[in-house]
């Protein structure tokens, strides 16, 4: 798949502040990239250097092949979504989703087409005439999105663009999120911090962290393949078990050589004999077993009623408990001594 856009050592830094370290990123064409990351840890940056709303320190942006470093913002061919809706407040609902066509000389009956499509896509098709300051804020941003969507470019950059909905109309607005880049082929390159939405939305996750790249992959690839203790920890919740391999065993000694735990054939490079390591185990992996057949052993500490199943909180004599997930008929009592298994191939394995 070729590139629609490539960053090579792209970079911003603010006197002594890092606000990017020197990124290389190619962002395929078609795709759906989310930029993933805490607060502060890059991604509003690369996203707004994309945009050309903010200047690079240093490095090279290719979009379609071509340099575009430092193109002016409007002749990137690149739609925008701001986290802060950029509406005109003089302009009625539907002259400012018409006004990206207006610029772009559309004929009369067909803008008044693509502004009606526009509406319903974001359910806002009775609020065509008021001006911004009679919305809500989750109202504002469904029409910024209407307004980007509506001339169909070819590369759409979100910031943060369902932050101000509630619940369900987020869902539903991730929901058409996904059908419009299906149906308009462009690429998309969304940024947040909301884990679940990027692995409902995305086709590729960059997570970032301190101004740079953490891991770039598919959402299984790093839900299932932490390559870094901060990539298990961020995406999900995950049980990090810190020990060493083996010499002969080909297992590991974890808990300061309190539990012998079997190891996943597929191991990271520096995964080797009396390396140290931490093992990864999501708590939907884990599962209650009886002592004698446990890889971990302890007491229950709590357990939390989570609707179709529960979390079960084990001391096992680590700094942070162990969480499984079980069903209903199965938890056992706060108390409880118990014993926790898990399929090793079903572990990832962080080097230290």
């Amino acid at each position: 798949m070729t590139a629609r856009l490539q960053t090579c050592a792209i970079s911003k830094h603010y006197d002594n502040v890092i606000a990017l370290s020197p990124t290389d990123l190619d962002v395929r064409d078609g795709e759906f990239l989310t930029l993933l990351g805490p607060s502060g840890s890059g991604k509003t940056t690369l996203l707004q250097i994309l945009a050309g709303l903010v200047e690079p320190s240093g490095g090279t942006l290719l979009i379609n092949g071509k340099d575009a470093t430092h193109a002016p913002a409007g002749e990137r061919g690149i739609g925008m979504v701001f986290q802060s809706y950029a509406l005109f407040p003089h302009l009625s609902v539907w002259e400012n989703i018409a006004y990206p066509l207006r610029m772009r000389k559309m004929d009369k009956p067909a803008m008044a087409a693509a502004v009606r499509d526009a509406l319903e896509m974001v359910q806002m098709g009775s609020y065509a005439n008021r001006l911004p300051r009679e919305l809500s804020g989750g109202q504002q941003q469904r029409i910024a999105l209407a307004r980007c969507f509506v001339y169909k470019p070819s590369v759409i950059l979100l910031d943060e663009p369902l932050g101000a909905l509630d619940k369900k109309l987020r869902e539903h607005m991730q929901s058409e999120i996904r059908s419009l880049h299906k149906d308009l082929g462009a690429t998309f390159i969304y940024v947040t911090h909301d884990q679940e939405e990027a692995l409902n939305l995305s086709d590729r996750i960059c997570l970032m962290n301190q101004s740079k790249i953490e891991q770039i992959g598919t959402p299984e690839d790093l839900y299932d393949r932490p390559a870094t203790a901060f990539s298990a920890q961020f995406i999900g919740y995950s049980n990090l078990l810190s020990g060493r391999i083996g010499e002969t065993s080909g297992g590991a000694q974890l808990g300061n050589g309190r539990f012998a735990v079997p190891l996943p054939a597929q191991r990271p490079a520096g995964a080797v004999d009396a390396a140290e390591i931490s093992l990864v185990v999501r708590p939907e992996e884990a599962r209650l077993a009886s002592v004698d057949d446990a890889y971990l052993k302890g007491i229950v500490t709590d357990v939390v009623f989570a609707g179709s199943d529960c979390r079960v909180l084990v001391d096992i004599g680590e700094s942070r408990p162990f969480l499984l997930r079980c069903g209903r008929r199965e938890t056992p009592s706060v108390g409880a001594g118990v014993g926790v298994r898990w399929n090793p191939e079903h572990a990832a394995i962080v080097t230290c």
